[in-house]
């Protein structure tokens, strides 16, 4: 039996294994309407090639975050939506919270 072979038969064990554990919603989708599984395994990425599609951080494709060390080097950036009103106001908005320490905007 195979690797992957293994993990399937140990899935279904599992998903046995609760027979009654429900789930609020019969599917949950992403954004992009994509729907996403309770649980993932290697089985799901058994075609992945390491360099094109996850790669290094800091490296394309950026997968893993722009930066090399990212929140190791550096915390997150907390952003808010800030634009309202004419573009003037929304300018003027911007300028004001990032004189008040605002470290990132994000814009709609």
């Amino acid at each position: 039996m195979t690797e992957f072979e293994k993990i399937k038969e140990d899935m279904e064990e599992w998903k046995s294994a609760f027979p009654n554990s429900k789930e609020r919603q019969n599917s949950f989708r992403n954004l992009s309407d994509i729907e996403v599984k309770r649980i993932y395994t290697p089985n799901d990425v058994k075609e992945l090639n390491y360099g094109l599609d996850l790669g290094f951080p800091g490296q394309f494709p950026f997968t893993r975050g722009a930066y090399p060390n990212m929140f190791r080097g550096q915390l997150w950036t907390m952003r808010q939506f800030a634009g309202f009103g004419s573009a003037e106001q929304t300018n003027s908005r911007y300028k004001f919270l990032i004189e008040h320490g605002q470290t990132g905007l994000s814009v709609a």
